[in-house]
C-alpha cells in the first residue's frame, strides 16, 4: 500500500497482528532494506517467523527505490565526482541524506501510528536505521544493524572484483540484460557458506527487475552513503540496546566494519556468522532468527 511519510510516497507492507490477546499493540519491527533494494528482498520465511513471534513487521521500499517516490526532479547524480570528492575528505553535498531517509523511515512509523518498533537495517538500511536511532531514541525499542558499517574513514573496502562489478554496467540494455549483470552481482557478494540456488536466485532478481528497476535512484542513494561523514562520531549517542549482526565471509563490506560499529554503540554486542556473505540466503535466515527473536524479546520482557 502507498502512503505519505515525511511528505512523500512510500510504498509499505504491514504484516502482522495489530494487537495482542489481551487487547494492546503488539510490538513493531521496521525493517529497512539496503542500497537499491526492495521490500521485497526480505526473505519471506524471515517474515513469516517473526509474525509467528508475535510481531507485526512493517518493510516499506526507501525513496528511490522500487514503488515508492523516484527523485527524477534532482537530476542525474555526478558519482565520479562524488568518488573524488570522498578520497580527498573533501564535502558532499548529497541530492538527500541519510538522515532524510532516517526521516522517511519515522514517517513510516508516524503514518501507521506506530509508538516505538525494533528497527532493523540491512547494509545500507543499517546506516539509516543507526541515523534513526539518533534521531528518535525514543521511537526506537531496540536497534539491529545487519552486515553494515560506521562509516568511519580508514574501514576495509569491498574486493577489487566487487567494486568492479558494481560500477560495470549491463551488456546490452533491457530487462534481461539487466538481470543477467545483476545475477553475477549477487553471486560476487555472496554467502559462500551458504551458496544459493542459482535458479532461486535468478526468479529473486528478475521479480525486483519486473516490479521497479531505477538505477538512477541507486546511485543517488550511493552518494547520500559517501556524504554521511559524522556518523561514526555520533555513534556513541546510540542508548537503545543493540545487535550488530556481519558475515565473515562478506567481500562487499567486510567483517571489520560490522566490529567497529560496535565499538562505537556503547553495550552493542557483536555476532559474526561464519560463512555468511553480503546476502540473506536460507542457511543465513536460518542463523539470524536465533539471534533477532530473543533480541527483541529481551527488550518486550523489560
Amino acid at each position: 500500500m502507498k502512503i505519505k511519510a515525511n511528505g512523500i510516497d512510500i510504498e509499505v507492507e504491514d504484516s502482522g497482528p495489530r494487537l495482542n490477546e489481551q487487547g494492546k499493540a503488539g510490538p513493531a519491527v521496521l525493517l529497512i532494506m539496503g542500497l537499491g533494494m526492495q521490500l521485497i528482498a526480505w526473505p519471506p520465511v524471515m517474515v513469516q517467523a517473526l509474525v509467528a513471534a508475535g510481531f507485526r513487521v512493517v518493510r516499506f521500499d526507501n525513496r528511490d527505490a522500487g514503488l515508492s517516490q523516484h527523485f527524477d526532479r534532482l537530476g542525474a547524480p555526478k558519482l565520479l565526482w562524488a568518488g573524488l570528492k570522498y578520497r580527498f575528505g573533501w564535502r558532499i553535498t548529497p541530492p538527500y541524506s541519510l538522515r532524510d531517509m532516517a526521516a522517511d523511515a519515522l514517517g513510516v512509523l508516524d503514518a501507521l501510528q506506530i509508538d516505538r518498533a525494533h528497527i532493523v537495517g540491512l547494509s545500507m538500511g543499517g546506516m539509516i536505521a543507526q541515523r534513526l536511532a539518533l534521531m528518535a531514541p525514543a521511537r526506537v525499542l531496540s536497534l539491529v544493524s545487519i552486515m553494515s558499517s560506521s562509516g568511519a574513514r580508514g574501514l576495509p573496502a569491498a574486493k577489487p572484483e566487487v567494486t568492479r562489478l558494481m560500477f560495470s554496467r549491463p551488456a546490452g540494455r533491457g530487462l534481461p540484460a539487466a538481470v543477467d549483470h545483476s545475477v553475477k552481482l549477487f553471486k560476487a557478494i555472496g554467502s559462500p557458506g551458504f551458496p544459493m540456488d542459482d535458479a532461486d536466485l535468478r526468479q529473486r532478481v528478475s521479480a525486483a527487475a519486473e516490479r521497479s528497476l531505477y538505477p538512477q535512484g541507486i546511485l543517488r542513494q550511493m552518494i547520500a552513503i559517501m556524504a554521511d561523514s559524522t556518523r561514526a562520531e555520533a555513534l556513541a549517542g546510540i542508548a537503545v540496546p543493540t545487535l550488530v549482526v556481519h558475515g565473515k565471509a562478506d567481500p562487499l563490506v567486510p567483517f571489520a566494519c560490522g566490529e567497529d560499529t560496535a565499538r562505537r554503540i556503547p553495550g552493542a554486542r557483536l555476532v559474526g556468522i561464519e560463512g555468511m556473505g553480503h546476502d540473506l540466503p536460507p542457511g543465513a535466515v536460518d542463523r539470524l532468527l536465533p539471534l533477532l527473536i530473543p533480541h527483541f524479546d529481551a527488550v518486550r520482557l523489560e
